[in-house]
C-alpha cells in the first residue's frame, strides 16, 4: 500500500472553512425564517443563495482536506465528477436549509432528514474521492466507511437540531451560534477524515486524472480564496439585510406607535381623553346599524353642567379644567366597559348607552345626576356642579344620526327650562323645537355654498370723534325665508356643528379683499378687523387660513386686525400664547375682545403679543360717572396705558357716553351714535361726511 501523509497547515484550514461554512448555514436558518412567507420570493431567495454558500463551505472544506493529503505519486480530480461532488454538496444544503426552516422539527422527521443528509455528504465524499481516478481503484476499509457514513449522519442529526433551535433572533443567539458552529465544524471534518482513513492506495496505482483532470497546486488557492469570498459575502449580505430589518421593524413599530398617537388625539378630546365629536359620530353610526339589525334599542343622552360657567369664571380656567377631567372619570367610572361617555367641548358631555329595554334608560340617567351631584375636590376646592340630561331612544325618537343629535339635545334643554339638575326623555312635544334645530341646521349647510352670507362694516373712529380709522366685518345671513339674520341667531349652531370652520375662513378673506378695494381707494391708513371664534382660534390651520387671505388679495399684515374674546385667549394659555405669537409675527394687530367679562390673569396679559384691548359694551351701556361700571373702565384704560395697548371701547350710543371714555383716554369708539353696521357700497357715503367735518374741526 501507498504511504499517505497530511499536509498540516491545510488540515487547519480546512477544519477552519467547516467552522465558517456551519456559522453561515445557522446564520442563513435565520434569515429564512424571517421571511414572514416561506413561499415568497425573499424566502426563496434566501434558501437558494444559503444552500449556494453552504454547499460551498462543506465541498471546499472537503476538497481543501482531500488537497492536504498527499501520495508519493501525482494526483489530480477529474473536473466534471468534482462538479458533481458540488452539485451534491448544494442540494444537500438546500435541503437541509429547507428542512429547519419548517414551522415544527418532530423527531420522525429529524431522523429522516438527518438520514438523507449524512448519505449526501458521504456521496459528496466518495463522489470527490471518486475524480481521481486510480488505477486500481481505491480499497475502502469496510468498518471506517460505515463509520464515516455513521459520523456524516450523527452529524446531520445535530447540525439540523442546532440550526432549527438556533434559527431565532433571541437574546445570546449569536455566542450560541459560535459555539455550535465549532461543534458542527469538528464533526463535519471528522467525518472527512475518518473516510479518508478508510481509503487505502495499492503499490504501483496511479491517478488518471493526473494529466488531463485539474492539478492540486493552483486548486487549493483557488478554492480557498473563492470559498471565502463566497462565505463572506453571503455572511456580511446576511448581517446587512438582518440590520435593514431590524431598523425597518424598529421604523415600523415607530410608525404605528406614532399613528397611534395621531388616531388618539384626532379621536379623542385632549384634555379628558374620551372621544370626541368624530369618534362618537361614527360609533352612533355603529350603534345604529347593530340595533337595525337586531331590533333592538340604545339611548343617546345628552349632558351639560349647571353651574360650570360660574365656576370657570371665578376660579380661572385652570380649575375649570381639572374640574372637566373629574367629571370624566366620574362618568367613565359610573358607565359599563362598552358604553361610550364623550365629550363634544366645554360642558357638554354625550352618553351612548345599550338598552335591553327603552325604560331601562331611566336608572343610567338616574346614576348620572347622582354622580355629578356629589361635591368634588380641585385644588383644595370643594366644587359643586349638578346636571342636565336630554334623553332620545333608538329608533322611537329617531333612526338617523342627527335625529337622535337634535331630539336629545332639545330633551336636554327642555331640562334647563324645567329647573335644571335632573333628566328629560325626548317627547313629540318638543319636535317643533328639535326640527326647527334640524332645519337651521340644514340651512346652515348650503348657505355657504349659495353665497348666502354677507359682511356689513362698522366704522371704527379716533377718540373723540374722528377721522376714521378703520370698520369691524361683521357677519350676516341673507336667509332664502327669514331675510337678514344677525349673528347671535346662527354663530352658537354654527360653533356646535363644526360649520364656523369654513364659515369664519370666508369671512377673513371677504374683509381682506374689502380692505383691499379701500386701499386702492387711498384708505391706506385704515385696517379692517375680524373676529375669530373660540373653536375657530383652535383651529390647527388657522395660520395657513390667514396667511392665504393676506398673499391672496395682496394685503399688507399690518392692515389686518384679529379679535379674540378674552375667554378664549385666557383658555389653555399655553397654546393661545403660541398661537397669538404666530399670528403677531406676521405683523398681524391682534385686538382682545370684551374685555373685563372673563377672568385674567395679569401675569398672562402682560405677555400676550396683543395690540389692542376692546372693552365690552356691557360696561358702556350702563356708563355714567361714579358708578361701578365707571371705575371698571377707567381701571381698563389704565392697564391698558401701562401695558401700552390701544383701548377702544364699543357699543357706544350716547353723547354722554363718548365723552367719558375719551375724558379717561380711550384711543378709539365704535357704536351706533357715530355709525351703525352697513354694506360696503353704503360705507364710503356714510363716513365722508364724517371725515370732513373731522378735518374742518
Amino acid at each position: 500500500m501507498l504511504s499517505a501523509t497530511y499536509d498540516s497547515l491545510l488540515v487547519v484550514v480546512s477544519l477552519l472553512v467547516a467552522i465558517l461554512a456551519s456559522y453561515t448555514a445557522l446564520d442563513m436558518a435565520e434569515r429564512i425564517n424571517t421571511t414572514s412567507n416561506l413561499h415568497s420570493m425573499a424566502a426563496r431567495f434566501w434558501l437558494a443563495g444559503g444552500a449556494v454558500a453552504m454547499g460551498i463551505g462543506i465541498w471546499s472544506m472537503h476538497f481543501i482536506g482531500m488537497l492536504a493529503f498527499r501520495l508519493p505519486i501525482m494526483l489530480g480530480y477529474d473536473a466534471w465528477i468534482t462538479a458533481l461532488s458540488l452539485a451534491i454538496a448544494i442540494a444537500v444544503s438546500g435541503y437541509a436549509l429547507w428542512t429547519v426552516s419548517r414551522p415544527e422539527l418532530p423527531l420522525r422527521r429529524l431522523l429522516k432528514s438527518a438520514l438523507f443528509m449524512g448519505i449526501g455528504i458521504a456521496g459528496m465524499h466518495y463522489t470527490g474521492m471518486a475524480a481521481m481516478r486510480m488505477n486500481p481503484g481505491i480499497d475502502y476499509d469496510p468498518l471506517l466507511f460505515l463509520a464515516s457514513v455513521a459520523i456524516a449522519i450523527v452529524a446531520s442529526a445535530a447540525a439540523l437540531w442546532i440550526a432549527f433551535r438556533l434559527r431565532k433572533n433571541t437574546p445570546h443567539v449569536k455566542a450560541a451560534r459560535a459555539g455550535a458552529s465549532v461543534v458542527m465544524g469538528v464533526a463535519i471534518v471528522g467525518m472527512h477524515y475518518t473516510g479518508m482513513a478508510a481509503a487505502n492506495f495499492r503499490t504501483g496505482a496511479i491517478c488518471m486524472a493526473a494529466r488531463e483532470g485539474v492539478s492540486p497546486g493552483w486548486l487549493a488557492i483557488l478554492i480557498v480564496v473563492v470559498t471565502l469570498a463566497v462565505l463572506t459575502i453571503a455572511l456580511l449580505t446576511s448581517v446587512l439585510d438582518a440590520r435593514l430589518e431590524s431598523r425597518t421593524a424598529k421604523l415600523a413599530r415607530s410608525l404605528a406607535e406614532a399613528n397611534e398617537e395621531l388616531t388618539q388625539m384626532v379621536l379623542h378630546d385632549h384634555l379628558t381623553k374620551l372621544p370626541n365629536r368624530t369618534l362618537l359620530e361614527d360609533r352612533l353610526t355603529q350603534s345604529i346599524n347593530k340595533a337595525s339589525r337586531s331590533n333592538s334599542h340604545f339611548a343617546l343622552m345628552f349632558m351639560d353642567l349647571d353651574g360650570f360657567k360660574a365656576i370657570n369664571d371665578s376660579l380661572g380656567h385652570h380649575i375649570g379644567d381639572r374640574l372637566l377631567v373629574e367629571v370624566a372619570e366620574r362618568l367613565t367610572g359610573s358607565m359599563r366597559a362598552h358604553d361610550t361617555v364623550a365629550r363634544l367641548g366645554g360642558d357638554e358631555f354625550v352618553i351612548l348607552v345599550d338598552l335591553v329595554k327603552p325604560d331601562d334608560a331611566m336608572p343610567v340617567a338616574e346614576k348620572l345626576v347622582e354622580v355629578v351631584n356629589q361635591p368634588f375636590m380641585v385644588d383644595k376646592h370643594e366644587l359643586r356642579v349638578s346636571a342636565s340630561v336630554g334623553i332620545a331612544i333608538y329608533p322611537e325618537d329617531g333612526s338617523t344620526r342627527h335625529d337622535l343629535v337634535i331630539n336629545a339635545d332639545a330633551a336636554m334643554y327642555h331640562t334647563k327650562r324645567s329647573g335644571r339638575n335632573g333628566y328629560n326623555f325626548f317627547e313629540p312635544s318638543m319636535n317643533a323645537n328639535a326640527h326647527n334645530q334640524l332645519q337651521w341646521l340644514q340651512d346652515l349647510r348650503v348657505a355657504l355654498e349659495r353665497k348666502q352670507f354677507r359682511l356689513v362694516y362698522q366704522p371704527k373712529f379716533r377718540s373723540p370723534d374722528g377721522p376714521v380709522m378703520g370698520a369691524e366685518a361683521l357677519l350676516r345671513w341673507q336667509h332664502p325665508v327669514h331675510g337678514i339674520v344677525g349673528p347671535d341667531e346662527f354663530i352658537a349652531l354654527a360653533e356646535r356643528s363644526g360649520l364656523i370652520i369654513p364659515i369664519g375662513a370666508w369671512v377673513l378673506d371677504e374683509a381682506c379683499r374689502q380692505m383691499q378695494e379701500w386701499i386702492k381707494l387711498g384708505y391706506s391708513d385704515w385696517k379692517i378687523a375680524v373676529n375669530l371664534s373660540a373653536l375657530q382660534f383652535a383651529d390647527p390651520h388657522l395660520l395657513d387660513v390667514v396667511t392665504a387671505a393676506l398673499e391672496k388679495h395682496q394685503l399688507p399684515a399690518s392692515c389686518l386686525t384679529l379679535e379674540v374674546t378674552e375667554s378664549t385667549a385666557m383658555h389653555d394659555t399655553a397654546a393661545s400664547m403660541q398661537t397669538l405669537q404666530k399670528i403677531a409675527d406676521l405683523g398681524v394687530d391682534i385686538s382682545i375682545d370684551d374685555f373685563g367679562t372673563g377672568y385674567s390673569s395679569l401675569l398672562y396679559l402682560k405677555r400676550l403679543p396683543a395690540n389692542e384691548l376692546k372693552i365690552d359694551r356691557g360696561f358702556v351701556r350702563d356708563l355714567s360717572d361714579g358708578t361701578e361700571d365707571a371705575a371698571i373702565v377707567s381701571a381698563i384704560v389704565a392697564l391698558g396705558r401701562t401695558l401700552n395697548l390701544r383701548i377702544v371701547a364699543e357699543g357706544v350710543e350716547t353723547e354722554m357716553q363718548q365723552d367719558f371714555l375719551t375724558s379717561v383716554g380711550c384711543d378709539a369708539l365704535q357704536g351706533y351714535l357715530m355709525g351703525r353696521p352697513m354694506p360696503p357700497e353704503q360705507f364710503l357715503q356714510a363716513i365722508r361726511p364724517l371725515q370732513e367735518a373731522a378735518r374742518q374741526a
